[in-house]
């Protein structure tokens, strides 16, 4: 089976009576409530999601992931994952300590507090997000953030309220699902990452994927998204009901990404190639405006970042797909390489013009996105607020 980024899964969860052992320490600790994102960040580190990472990001690893895309030790990782605090939690703690990690004043984690360091938010911005606007999410949560950075390992000892409640039963760790495709005889498993419900042109890439490799890996995020993505929940139904009628079971699994959305684009596709590597997974599908928004990023960005890197560094194979559209005169989802027609011919429905006809009670296209589908997303649409 492919290796581990780093060659080595990271585990950093504490169980039995060592995890006794650190609730009961972590009760006497300061504590550190985390956000939503930071808590996504602490399941990822503590499952190997994030190898080799084993906690938050020293300044020497920071410094350089922020200007060159690696690690202090010259490893590829192309994004921060950093715990931001403000000033004055800063000036209580101590280099060398321990502090408790917690949500809504419930212990979940130990770190001990390598280094606090101050960090260049506007240069982090520029270099990761390609722009300092405040418009970008990923810049408005990244400036919005305290002014420094804790540092250090951690070990989990309980998870998040989310890990608990949030789709539990698809909530699989890096070890497992290496586990369940050594149970399956998977040699070639190709990952998919999305943040929408599936449409045809999805469907096609997959399946066109799936003629390659011997199983796919379907794994929505179900981190913090934009207020305006589908909710995780109307788009698990849209996975499932694809997968019940659409595809061939025995060649999927679907499990649920717990990252964040950074909306980093080109960078932000290499960190989640990356993390599919740590799953198993030895191919990765990148397609048009990967892990985009707004203006931001070109349409190939993220495809083309990854002619800046080795492919013996970067380890998990890329696949590159341009955008997929069903054409009226080829009758079937098709790219601009393989359909000779013009855009007269072609259906393109943009996001914006999806969320508007499902909120005006509209079906989309059965050429769009199967009936099944459409019928999850206008129920979905007719009782949001």
């Amino acid at each position: 089976m492919i290796p581990p980024h780093g060659g080595m899964l990271v585990q950093r969860v504490l169980y039995g009576a060592l995890a006794q052992a650190a609730r009961e320490r972590a009760g006497s600790l300061p504590c550190i409530p985390l956000t939503r994102a930071q808590l996504a960040d602490l399941e990822m580190l503590a499952t190997g999601a994030y190898s080799p990472l084993t906690g938050f990001m020293r300044r020497e690893d920071y410094l350089r992931v922020v200007r060159e895309m690696r690690l202090a030790n010259g490893l590829i990782w192309p994004i921060p994952i950093t715990l931001a605090v403000g000033e004055e939690v800063a000036r209580s703690l101590k280099v060398g300590r321990d502090v408790a990690l917690c949500e809504d004043g419930r212990p979940l984690a130990i770190l001990h507090v390598e280094e606090i360091y101050p960090y260049d938010k506007e240069a982090e911005a520029r270099l990761v997000y390609r722009t300092t606007e405040e418009a970008h999410p990923g810049v408005a949560r990244l400036y919005a953030q305290g002014d420094r950075l804790l540092a250090g390992e951690i070990w989990l000892f309980d998870w998040p309220q989310a890990t608990k409640t949030q789709f539990p039963e698809l909530r699989l760790p890096p070890a497992e699902t290496r586990r369940i495709f050594r149970e399956r005889g998977w040699r070639r498993i190709v990952a998919f990452q999305t943040r929408n419900p599936l449409h045809r042109a999805h469907e096609y890439i997959q399946k066109v994927a799936l003629e390659i490799v011997d199983g796919l890996l379907l794994h929505p995020l179900v981190g913090e998204t934009k207020a305006d993505d589908v909710p995780a929940e109307v788009r698990m139904a849209t996975y499932k009901v694809m997968l019940e009628k659409y595809y061939p079971r025995e060649r999927v699994l679907l499990a649920v990404f717990p990252a964040p959305m950074r909306y980093a684009g080109p960078r932000e596709a290499v960190l989640h190639a990356l993390a599919r590597k740590n799953y198993g997974c030895t191919h990765f599908i990148v397609g048009r405006d990967h892990a985009g928004v707004g203006k931001y990023y070109g349409t190939y960005d993220a495809q083309r970042i990854f002619d800046d890197f080795r492919p013996e560094e970067i380890g998990i194979t890329p696949l590159f797909f341009e955008h997929a559209f069903f054409c009226r005169a080829c009758g079937t989802v098709v790219t601009a390489k393989t359909c000779p027609h013009d855009e007269s011919q072609r259906l393109h429905l943009s996001g914006t013009q999806v969320r508007e006809k499902l909120r005006r009670g509209e079906s989309l296209p059965p050429e769009f996105t199967r009936p099944e589908v459409n019928e999850i997303l206008l129920k979905a649409y007719r009782t949001r607020p």
